[in-house]
């Protein structure tokens, strides 16, 4: 085209712009009937989630919305203006639909970018503005970090009724071609339903697009952040059960978990919202620390039983039969030499008589030998009684001590089979709850 065609287009297009806003109005609805409703054609192009306040519970997203709606007091013959068949000109110049989010949440409240607005010859003005909006949505984290969420993006007139503005959705979905994928939500799509309300301040009905996006949360992050640590620190628990009585380490590992378990509950607590449903994650640390909880309170209990001292009373018969015998095996709990039957002294004290009178002399040779000396058979005699008694009371302390030593070993033994017996049960405990947190997610 030469220069000065491309000179006449652009009066003609000057002189196109004067004629049809000479005596226009942007401020009254467009129709040549003004008991007939406008139709106004809406279509939303989901580009980018921004963000998803879970604690808020607000959804930002970056939006293009095409309107659609035909202008009767904007039309021209297009060979009178030498085959212009379309303009582009502010949208301020127009009449445009006071189309609103509804479920607005910005508190700096603002509608679309001023863009233009492309006028045909027959009158049909579309109008594409981005937007990006913060609506409320309801946000359910019962299965949090395993969730999905339904955020709903109601669009319609804020003054003019179904009977003025007839607004309808172009297609039946919004158009996710341009989506830019976001690193933590996954979208499933995004329906557009056409709903007519009746509100209560008004008898009109009000038509309004629904926009529904369905969202799937990326577990990945949470779960090597979040779950993966509580799961291997809730498995250091039950091996507080394993650590010996006599270490001081017991009560010290379970206090040490339950305080890392408290720090993961307070990072997941801080994102939620505080509502009733609890997320599935923060069930999983309440039982765990439960728990834990258990554990160290049982923990306490057999640590005293393992230091029964000498004066404590012998453990009951039915706790030897349950405990000793048949749990013991049930953990494989076995002492070194427990089977050996070591070598038993006779329980008269002629052994400690025979020891005593060592010497390998016999009665008379004995009486003798002490006559030889200078003592009466008769004083030695006595002096033979007094050290037999000592002998006694020696023996007899000996066999207290040992009854005690006896006394305590079943104890410690005791508590040693009541470790690994709720070392097992703790460690089941945990396992089934990990598969019932991963099965709910699934």
């Amino acid at each position: 085209v030469s220069p000065g065609c491309r000179g006449a287009q652009g009066r003609l297009a000057y002189k196109l712009l004067h004629d049809l806003f000479a005596n226009y109005s942007s401020a009254l609805r467009p129709v040549e009937d003004t008991d007939r409703a406008l139709n106004v054609t809406l279509q939303v192009t989901l580009s980018q989630i921004i963000d998803m306040d879970e604690r808020n519970q607000v959804l930002t997203s970056y939006l293009w919305v095409r309107q659609t709606w035909l202008d009767a007091h904007l039309t021209w013959d297009k060979d009178d203006y030498g085959g212009i068949d379309s303009i582009r000109i502010p949208s301020s110049y127009v009449w445009r639909p006071d189309i609103i989010l509804y479920n607005n949440a910005d508190e700096h409240f603002g509608g679309s970018m001023e863009t233009n607005v492309v006028l045909r010859s027959d009158g049909h003005i579309m109008w594409d503005s981005p937007a990006i909006t913060k609506s409320s949505c309801k946000v359910d984290v019962s299965y949090f970090p395993f969730d999905g969420q339904r955020c709903r993006l109601t669009f319609g007139s804020w003054t003019h009724n179904g009977n003025q503005i007839d607004l309808r959705n172009q297609l039946d979905t919004a158009d996710l071609t341009d989506f830019v994928e976001n690193v933590e939500w996954e979208v499933l799509g995004m329906p557009a339903t056409r709903n007519v309300i009746t509100y209560g301040c008004c008898s009109e009905p009000y038509p309004d697009v629904t926009y529904t996006l369905l969202l799937r949360r990326r577990a990945s992050f949470y779960v090597f952040n979040l779950l993966l640590p509580c799961i291997m620190v809730s498995f250091l628990a039950p091996l507080g059960f394993y650590l010996p009585a006599d270490s001081g380490e017991k009560v010290s590992l379970g206090v040490t978990v339950l305080l890392a378990l408290t720090v993961f509950q307070l990072l997941v607590a801080e994102s939620m919202p505080p509502s009733e449903s609890v997320p599935l994650i923060g069930k999983y640390y309440i039982a765990t620390m439960t728990m834990i909880t258990a554990s160290t309170a049982l923990t306490i209990f057999i640590m005293n039983v393992h230091h029964c001292g000498p004066g404590a009373r012998p453990v009951p018969p039915w706790a030897r039969r349950l405990i000793l015998h048949h749990m013991a095996r049930l953990c494989c709990v076995y002492e070194v030499g427990e089977s050996c039957k070591g070598p038993q002294r006779a329980p008269g004290g002629r052994a400690g008589a025979g020891d005593a009178g060592g010497t390998g002399e016999s009665p008379g040779e004995g009486r003798a030998g002490a006559e030889a000396r200078g003592c009466p058979w008769d004083h030695c005699l006595c002096h033979h009684d007094a050290l037999l008694s000592n002998v006694g009371y020696i023996a007899g302390c000996f066999r207290r001590h040992r009854a005690n030593q006896r006394r305590t070993g079943e104890w410690k033994k005791v508590a040693k089979v009541m470790d690994r017996f709720f070392m097992w049960v703790f460690f089941l405990m945990v396992f089934l709850m990990s598969v019932l947190v991963l099965g709910n997610a699934a």
